[in-house]
């Protein structure tokens, strides 16, 4: 076959904005791509080394920054795939490329030829009169280099590549049983009646999902990523209840799926790459590159909030069984009681039924009249449904991005629907990034993970849900607004201790008075919340955030925990045990609260990319606190400081430091008091 006319990943899409050609591209074609791209970069590494010319910006950074386009295209396609609408397929293909890609990397940055030519360009900066993006383009590829490897000798090289690629099929055969987990964790019921306190919508939900999976006239509870499920806070029957929660952190700790030996070879293989690059531990060598600079410093953080944070929980806890017993229970309270009695208190305390929320928050009308809202209130960008662009699902919507003088700068992919073949959670990605130099305009994607209801009826959300549908489309303007030159500052590429900081701003306007009041409308009347539940929606934002503090914090301890381990410690063979001490140490190992997130099934860490970086969504929520802070003493969510915001942060990607990015937005380091203030720590 000739890839260069026959696989249409071969060469640039001739659809607007590079749209990928998605009715014509067939599993087949993305191996063949990716491998012919590898192929041909590392050709393109060879002009560059070959080069006759002393190593200058733009012989050697700028022709690095040309280099791989081919690659890039036809990855990014084939990732944004595997995590939406895989198959066995795919899985396989994604396998088989895995240690290829790692070991095509390596073979990159452990380029010495190559190297030395990024060296000489940066050990010019000191009499070059660069200007600053410029000169921290070559400060960004020196700094890869040496924290790839470069520095090493032929037989730590050598080492590394090895555990490198190690470390690659470990991810993926981490990330293939998490699905095969979630799947087999579903909970099939057999009587409706079990299902008594799920809303009409949520029950026709599940036995749609049972009729999928040829269960007809049952009803299949589908399990999420995180460790407690949305529907404890509904379901009356307790024994359902503690059967869908025990299946939930059951996940991948025996059977087929079992991850234990996975994550705990995974840490231990990340100590020995720590060490053969001079860290102590893994957390040290990614905090290196961080905001954080150190795990001291994220520790600090976290450990300082979980004596607040347990003291809480307790007091939740105390309040909870408190119910029980005047209820006349006669059971102490478990794991799976927390969120159904945790939502009586809420009704009692607050006057606020979730229930009674649902129905003023359609899916369409947030995303249209909140979501889209928002952006066009801050930044002037507006979104066009169109339907002549191809798909990889039918359930997928795509939308011009037009900014404020009417023209479109790019194309957003929205997909929202839960699917077996889809990893779970909710995330942002791209099928092409923002790009001066090589001409590029982004295409974005959003994925999340909303139950598809029955045909005619609505998708109704919880809060929760609006607040993760405003977060992940946080992180797509920060795509979408994008304007750098350098593909290696474009978008998102920012420290990943700042990159939750745009997004977690944007989760802040679902709750901005003005974006609330325009998208909270009844799905049937139109009518808008009313005013006394608004305000009980906003008073009830405190409530039972000692439990929410301390099961984020309890995953994010852990992930530093697992980090922290140095080469010499030996390999953990209790990973309940290790947890266990591990939370134990911090004070947070409460059999209530348990982490969002066990170890086993801790994706972020162990195939997500967020290793010793899930730290970062606290981190990120302090910088956050103190922004929304500046947005209200500056005259709240409004035009002018949203460009501000735009002009500082969005647009600048990576090209400057997070802390200066920060400054540049507040004219100050961020201060605690918000956030302690927020989750009420304080």
């Amino acid at each position: 076959m000739d890839t260069a006319t026959a696989n249409p990943l071969a060469a640039k899409s001739t659809l607007v904005f590079q749209a990928p050609l998605f009715n014509l591209i067939k599993d087949s074609d993305y191996e063949p791509a990716i491998e012919a791209g590898m192929k041909k970069q590392l050709e393109e590494v060879r002009v560059i080394v070959e080069n006759k010319e002393a190593p200058s910006f733009e012989n050697t950074i700028v022709a690095m920054e040309k280099s791989g386009q081919d690659l890039t295209r036809a990855a990014k396609i084939f990732f944004g795939l595997t995590g939406s609408a895989t198959n066995d397929t795919l899985q396989a293909v994604k396998a088989r490329l895995a240690p290829k890609l790692t070991a095509h990397g390596d073979a990159i940055t452990m380029n010495d030829a190559l190297f030395q030519r990024v060296k000489a360009v940066h050990d010019g900066l000191a009499t070059d009169s660069m200007d600053p993006v410029r000169t921290r383009l070559v400060e960004r590829y020196f700094t890869r280099f040496k924290r790839a490897g470069a520095l090493l000798d032929a037989k730590g090289k050598e080492e590394l590549m090895k555990l490198n690629e190690e470390e690659a099929n470990l991810n993926t055969r981490f990330q293939d049983n998490i699905l095969k987990a979630r799947s087999a964790a579903a909970v099939l019921v057999d009587k409706k009646e079990d299902l008594d306190g799920l809303d009409e919508e949520a029950i026709a939900a599940a036995a749609e999902s049972a009729r999928s999976k040829g269960h007809e006239g049952k009803w299949l509870i589908e399990i999420v990523n995180t460790t407690t499920q949305p529907v404890l806070s509904s379901l009356k029957n307790r024994a359902l209840r503690e059967r869908i929660f025990k299946a939930s952190i059951a996940r991948n700790s025996g059977g087929e799926a079992d991850n234990s030996a996975i994550v705990t070879r995974l840490a231990q293989l990340r100590a020995r790459k720590a060490q053969l690059l001079g860290f102590p531990n893994w957390a040290a060598y990614v905090m290196d590159d961080q905001m954080a600079r150190t795990p001291e410093s994220a520790l600090k953080l976290l450990a300082g909030l979980a004596p607040a944070a347990a003291r809480n929980a307790k007091a939740e806890a105390d309040k909870l069984q408190a119910l029980i017993d005047k209820q006349k229970g006669g059971f102490q309270l478990e794991p799976w009681d927390w969120d159904f009695y945790s939502e009586q208190v809420r009704k009692t305390e607050h006057d606020l039924d979730e229930a009674a929320i649902r129905p003023y928050l359609e899916f369409d009308s947030v995303l249209v009249n909140g979501v889209f809202f928002a952006a066009e209130k801050l930044y002037g960008v507006t979104f066009k449904e169109r339907h002549d662009l191809p798909v990889y699902h039918p359930d997928v919507r795509v939308f011009d991005i037009i900014d404020t003088g009417g023209k479109a700068i790019g194309l957003f992919y929205g997909d929202y629907y839960a699917r077996d073949n889809k990893q779970g959670g909710a995330w942002m990605d791209s099928f092409l990034d923002q790009c001066g130099l090589l001409g590029q305009q982004p295409v974005i994607t959003q994925n999340c993970n909303y139950v598809k209801p029955a045909e005619g009826k609505p998708l109704l959300l919880s809060f929760d849900d609006v607040t993760t549908l405003f977060h992940e489309f946080g992180h797509a303007l920060h795509g979408m607004l994008s304007r750098q030159e350098y593909p290696l500052f474009a978008g998102t590429a920012t420290a990943t201790d700042f990159v939750e900081f745009p997004s977690q701003i944007n989760e802040a306007l679902a709750t901005d008075p003005a974006v609330l009041a325009h998208y909270a409308r009844h799905y049937k009347t139109r009518e808008p919340m009313p005013a006394v539940l608004l305000e009980k929606m906003k008073g009830a934002r405190k409530f039972n955030q000692g439990y929410l503090t301390s099961e984020y914090l309890a995953a994010a301890l852990l992930d530093i925990e697992w980090h922290s381990l140095g080469a010499d410690a030996p390999l953990v063979t209790d990973v309940a045990a290790f947890e266990r001490a591990a939370l134990e140490k911090y004070g947070l190992f409460n059999a209530h609260v348990p982490p969002r997130y066990k170890t086993n099934y801790f994706s972020h860490i162990w195939g997500g990319g967020y290793a010793a970086n899930y730290y970062a969504y606290m981190w990120s929520e302090v910088l956050d606190a103190d922004g929304v802070a500046w947005f209200h003493e500056h005259g709240g969510f409004n035009r002018p400081n949203g460009m501000h915001f735009r002009s500082a942060v969005l647009s600048q990607g990576g090209s400057k430091d997070a802390g200066q990015l920060y400054r540049d937005f507040t004219g100050r380091d961020a201060r605690l008091e918000p956030l302690l203030e927020r989750r009420g720590l304080n």
